[in-house]
């Protein structure tokens, strides 16, 4: 009940503050861990995360792969956004807040965005809008359109050269080493 209160009008800066909590408590704790080079990936709500995490704290996180993200809350599933959010003619603020197209020019760190283009949780349209946003602020970034791939990821050839490819766009971005194509 306290996390649903933390994040009513606002779904990112609180999951946000959250997880920097956690990587500096685990770099208190594990010493090997470089805070210099922080990458972050996720899908869906951790996708949205990630991409926030490179417009709002790159100070923190120096790179992102954010899959199927709903960078556009006022497109995604009104039945989640308004127990959160509200009714968006009646608090457009929280839904501004909340997404992230209106700080798309923000970006400073490397971005990767994949979505499955039969995609029927988290319309495409998310992706392709926050693209359209970055490439309009000037902002270099990266799309991954998957084709016949819906919101999950599972087909075996697809999944793991998806991983592949998102490791080494983070080893690249993070200044570590790629594999070499087969």
């Amino acid at each position: 009940m306290d996390w649903q209160r933390a994040i009513l009008g606002d779904r990112l800066r609180p999951v946000l503050e959250d997880q920097i909590d956690a990587l500096h408590a685990a770099a208190e704790r594990y010493d090997v861990l470089d805070l210099g080079r922080v990458g972050i990936r996720g899908w869906s709500a951790g996708g949205y995360l990630a991409a926030g995490a490179v417009l709002h704290r790159p100070d923190v996180f120096h790179a992102a792969v954010a899959g199927a993200p709903p960078t556009d809350r006022r497109l995604y599933n009104a039945y989640w956004e308004e127990r959160y959010l509200g009714h968006p003619d009646v608090q457009p603020d929280n839904y501004e807040r909340s997404s992230l197209i209106p700080y798309a020019d923000k970006l400073t760190r490397p971005l990767m965005l994949v979505h499955g283009l039969a995609d029927d949780n988290v319309a495409p349209a998310n992706t392709l809008r926050f693209s359209a946003a970055l490439l309009a602020a000037g902002r270099p970034h990266t799309v991954l359109p998957l084709s016949g791939v819906g919101h999950l990821v599972a087909r075996e050839g697809v999944a793991d050269n998806l991983l592949q490819l998102e490791l080494d766009f983070l080893k690249k971005s993070l200044g570590g080493e790629e594999r070499s194509a087969p």
